[in-house]
């Protein structure tokens, strides 16, 4: 996503410390590219979210939260009916240098569904100052979710990377790829390490990934995913996705409707 080629609604500044917004969204939602001076947390108890910044992409399904720094032009894309809840923090209260999806624990989650009961929080309620300081102290502690996928920008990566991305099943090798951008699979290689500090193959594992959690939220069933996302079976892409998360797409997805209701 570029400022040059595309336009930035730059948001006006809140007035407290911590903003709270609710929304309901239906599949296939878009939030245009826009900018606001605070930092945002962004969660959804139900349904994936995938957030765009001119660096790359997050993949951001139930039990994660996408952290963006304050002043970032950033797009998002609804998959699946989307329950977001988000909290706008004044840049002051939390160190932020880049996005990062982040997993979300039992507590948080209720944190900021309890927080999201209130328009604001403010320093001068002593009830509210301390929801913010255990909020933040939450959030400190919080483990980096492995979800992102940064893009290259380097000629010769990008246009692999772009091969990839507009087809993550592309069955043809990594040395094909890189030849046809222009350049040995060694150089591409290196390219990638530098820019997005994962090998050719990684970045290409995970894109697969990021690509799967859309479809996932979307219903579709685990055998097209695992196509559409370039495994030859079920078994290779439930294999893979228990690597990176934990736990099959089934039990994942399952345990996201089975969290008890918000309000």
């Amino acid at each position: 996503m570029s400022q040059k080629r595309q336009a930035v609604e730059i948001c006006p500044a809140l007035p407290n410390p911590v903003t709270t917004l609710t929304y309901e969204f239906p599949h296939h939602f878009e939030i245009a590219p826009h900018l606001h001076p605070e930092h945002q947390l962004i969660y959804a108890s139900r349904g994936v979210m995938t957030v765009r910044i001119e660096q790359g992409s997050w993949a951001v399904p139930p039990q994660r939260a996408v952290l963006i720094p304050g002043r970032t032009p950033h797009a998002i894309t609804m998959h699946g009916a989307v329950s977001m809840r988000t909290l706008y923090f004044k840049p002051r209260l939390l160190k932020l240098a880049h996005c990062q999806v982040v997993s979300v624990s039992p507590l948080l989650r209720e944190l900021i569904l309890h927080a999201c009961s209130f328009p604001s929080l403010r320093r001068r309620s002593k009830s509210e100052a301390h929801l913010i300081d255990v909020i933040l102290d939450q959030l400190r502690a919080l483990q980096v979710a492995p979800l992102q996928l940064l893009h290259p920008v380097e000629p010769r990566a990008a246009r692999v990377a772009a091969m990839l991305s507009n087809d993550p099943a592309d069955a043809r090798s990594l040395d094909e790829l890189c030849a046809r951008a222009g350049a040995s699979k060694r150089t591409i290689e290196r390219l990638f390490l530098s820019e997005t500090r994962m090998s050719l193959g990684q970045w290409r594992q995970q894109l697969r990934l990021v690509r799967s959690l859309p479809l996932l939220a979307a219903g579709e069933k685990i055998s097209h995913v695992a196509l559409e996302c370039g495994y030859s079976t079920p078994s290779a892409f439930i294999a893979m996705f228990r690597r990176a998360l934990g736990t099959t797409p089934r039990q994942y997805f399952a345990s996201a409707e089975s969290t008890p209701p918000d309000f």
